[in-house]
């Protein structure tokens, strides 16, 4: 199979498109990958022969013997990186027939994946006949396809070289299955070295150890951490997780647990081993350190967001949802960190979007009491974060006629006035979709909690009017957000039915009495104009 261009990435096999997305400074992955680099070249001049030690001399080349099994698997998967993009590059020479190109790059993929297999020999156990026939073949199909392209330059014929091109394609298709294919085996083998050590090692250091790197894998994305639930991840952690004697290990081991839980097979495994109610139990033990309790509403955030299409583990959760509900809103009451209350609101935010069951056992708890007068600690909610989660339980419990009255006894129309202001300090593209939301979330509730006269008169004393006119009218002021703007103009007639007399005609001719997407458009076709 022949690769088209930039569509290449489809052709390869899903962990070696997946090391394409690890992502740093270019300055800082040149300089970590400055060494392995020198040692192919180093390679590439001795013809890939390998470097003969005695067993008793210690040799720096060895890089693998100077690390823990964590680093050895992070230098494995930087290899792997650098193989798979010295692969893309191949496919993109090879399409423009830069045949001199694809030849000396052919040459150092082929060090490279020697070399791979010889750093990870060295410090692995028990690698299975299958994995060792995959290594056979990787190096075989790699020499193979160098031979190939050796005499592909040897030749000037170019019908002959356009003959021989399909030929290359399909060796270099072959070249990236297999080495697809010995990452997903070297990977699942760590994985399950590592599981075992969970489960078998009586040890607090080698259970810890072994936690730690657990978590480090499922840092390098969703495709290990499905190969993690596979092998049983979930199953192994709730397990720790159920013994007294790793309590000083909850922590690290629900963080792992919230990770593994981004991906379907994960939320399965959960599901299997009722661990909703052991994370129920953990939160509302208060034997637990703050810092257990803050990891398990971590876990509950990830199992409940609203972005997962999967939900087949809700239903056991409505079972304990009161209890998790109740020792969440505690959390948040009692935070002593932002940290921690960032990931207790979370945890409250998303539970609120699939259960107004949710929304009434929060009324009833005062959490809006609690959460408002959270807000005014700048400690507590000191990002745009935090303020997200706070203003998406505000606009979900809006939708309760009781929540008025609640608004107004706390100074929450004062607080989402202040929130139409939100705008992010450091430019970070995270933070400033982060103000967006507090904004957009910030108009719906004032929308929703306008239509009781009472808020409705608090908001136009407090000038919401003019700001909501200004985000309309004003792209700057909401970063250019269209779903900001749609807030903004729904809120803004809310409050003109209420308190007509706070607009001047302009306004309420163009934002007010046309129709809701005329008004939306107008306020786009201002921002084209100031462009």
């Amino acid at each position: 199979m022949a690769f088209k261009g930039e569509d290449h990435l489809d052709s390869l096999p899903l962990p070696v498109q997946r090391m394409h997305l690890i992502q740093m400074d270019s300055v800082q992955r040149w300089m970590e990958d400055l060494k392995l680099m020198t040692d192919c070249e180093c390679m590439c001049i001795l013809q890939s022969k390998p470097i003969s030690i005695e067993k008793d001399e210690q040799n720096e080349l060895i890089l693998s013997s100077q690390y823990s099994t964590c680093d050895n698997l992070q230098l494995l998967l930087k290899r792997a990186w650098i193989i798979s993009t010295e692969l893309t590059r191949i496919a993109q020479k090879l399409e423009k027939n830069r045949w001199q190109r694809v030849h000396s790059m052919t040459v150092r993929v082929n060090c490279h994946v020697r070399s791979m297999i010889n750093e990870y020999n060295t410090f692995t156990r028990n690698s299975s006949e299958e994995m060792h026939q995959f290594e056979k073949l990787l190096i075989d199909k790699c020499s193979e396809f160098t031979a190939f392209t050796e005499r592909c330059i040897q030749t000037e014929d170019e019908q002959i070289l356009k003959s021989m091109k399909s030929s290359v394609n399909e060796t270099l298709t072959n070249v990236a299955q297999y080495f697809g294919q010995l990452i997903e085996l070297v990977l699942t083998h760590e994985a399950q070295n590592l599981l075992r050590q969970i489960e078998l090692s009586d040890s607090m250091y080698i259970t810890e150890s072994a936690i730690s790197s657990l978590f480090s894998l499922t840092q390098e994305g969703s495709h290990l951490c499905r190969i993690i639930a596979k092998e049983g991840g979930v199953v192994a952690l709730f397990k720790i997780c159920r013994q007294d004697c790793f309590r000083c290990l909850y922590p690290q081991t629900l963080r792992t647990l919230a990770s593994i839980c981004c991906v379907e097979e994960g939320m399965h495994q959960l599901e299997k081993v009722d661990g909703i109610l052991c994370l129920a139990d953990i939160l509302t033990d208060n034997s637990h350190s703050e810092a257990t309790h803050a990891e398990a509403a971590a876990v509950i955030a990830q199992i409940t967001s609203p972005h997962l299409m999967f939900t087949q583990h809700l239903s056991s959760f409505l079972e304990n949802m009161e209890e998790i509900v109740t020792a969440l809103v505690k959390l948040c009451q009692e935070a002593s960190s932002g940290e921690v209350f960032l990931l207790a609101s979370a945890a409250l935010a998303n539970i609120t979007f699939f259960d107004t069951m949710a929304c009434e056992i929060l009324l009833q708890l005062n959490a809006m009491k609690i959460l408002l007068a959270a807000c005014s600690d700048k400690h507590i909610v000191d990002t745009p974060y935090s303020r997200d989660q706070v203003v998406t339980i505000l606009a979900n419990m809006s939708v309760l006629d009781q929540c008025a009255s609640e608004i107004i006894q706390g100074n929450g129309v004062q607080l989402l006035m202040e929130m139409l202001f939100e705008r992010s300090s450091s430019g970070n593209s995270a933070e400033v979709a982060a103000c967006e939301r507090v904004q957009q979330k910030s108009a719906v509730t004032l929308a929703r909690l306008s239509r009781d006269p009472e808020v409705a008169d608090a908001a136009v004393k407090l000038s919401c009017i003019p700001r909501l006119i200004k985000l309309c009218r004003s792209p700057t002021e909401r970063n250019n957000s269209d779903s900001v703007l749609v807030a903004c103009l729904a809120a803004l007639r809310r409050l003109a039915v209420m308190s007509p007399e706070g607009l001047e005609d302009s306004d309420f001719q163009q934002l007010v009495k046309p129709r809701l997407v005329d008004s939306f458009l107008l306020c786009t076709n201002m921002e084209e104009s100031f462009v």
